[in-house]
């Protein structure tokens, strides 16, 4: 497959990848992107989704979770989903981060499938096909870049340390923890409860998935650096309340690994 970079679908691509999907029954499909001050990348971000949605499947939403932004990213929002009711905006009263954001997109969704996203084209949305197709035998489906020097040496440093360590600390078998692409059954967050405020929450989700038993596979992608807008993803702000968060967690985290790993009781004679 030749990426032609953001944004940008590769239409024969596409089509021969969904008449793969044909065989199989369809299943109902939710993206949400979790925007602060996205009024750069909005419209492209939804057009390339709805362009590979309706690939997929006729049963679809596109959900925009504006989380406070000062700019005219929610006014923007609210124009989209007046043209088209298959998007729908939620409004923070206040700027909740990314975790309040990605809780805001799960609990909202309606689909049987959900993929979470940044706004600002870190993946080309084609690659949901594959996903897609990947999820008939997993619960999640977890990316990882192929190849993020792009970002910088210091920020791909963070990277190795953080999945180094929440490797150490939980056992998770993920590649790239915090990569904004993550396809996720519903059905998962009936026993999934997520309770992070910071980006430490894309850890907690695939910890909590692990420990209840929900099969999560892995797929590479090419990635796509910020070119628009900013990230503050490696600020000593954001490393700060990551690393608090995942210290606070961490016993009930541990719990429930003890909890999955405890034998079932024998059953009682009659």
């Amino acid at each position: 497959m030749t990426l032609r970079g953001p944004g940008l679908i590769d239409q024969s691509e596409a089509a021969r990848q969904a008449a793969l999907l044909r065989r199989h029954p369809r299943e109902s499909l939710t993206v949400f992107f979790p925007m602060y001050n996205e009024e750069d990348n909005l419209h492209a971000a939804v057009a390339s989704a709805a362009e590979i949605l309706q690939t997929l499947t006729d049963d679809y939403e596109i959900l925009l979770v504006d989380d406070a932004s000062t700019d005219r990213t929610g006014t923007m929002a609210e124009e989209l989903a007046a043209a088209d009711p298959r998007i729908r905006v939620i409004h923070h009263a206040r700027n909740l981060r990314l975790g309040g954001a990605l809780k805001t997109g799960f609990a909202h969704a309606t689909k049987d499938l959900i993929l979470y996203s940044d706004a600002d084209y870190p993946f080309d949305m084609i690659e949901l096909v594959k996903a897609v197709r990947i999820m008939r035998q997993a619960d999640v489906v977890s990316a990882y870049r192929f190849d993020r020097t792009g970002e910088g040496p210091l920020r791909t440093l963070y990277s190795f340390g953080w999945n180094l360590l929440i490797k150490l600390l939980f056992g998770l078998r993920v590649k790239d923890v915090n990569f904004s692409f993550k396809l996720v059954r519903r059905k998962v967050f009936e026993n999934v409860h997520l309770k992070s405020e910071s980006s430490f929450i894309d850890a907690e989700l695939l910890i909590r998935c692990q420990y209840c038993g929900y099969r999560i596979l892995q797929m590479g992608v090419d990635y796509f650096p910020r070119s628009r807008g900013i990230s503050t993803l490696s600020s000593f702000g954001t490393i700060r309340k990551m690393a608090s968060e995942m210290f606070r967690l961490y016993p009930e985290l541990q719990a429930l690994r003890r909890r999955q790993r405890a034998p079932e009781p024998p059953a009682s004679a009659s």
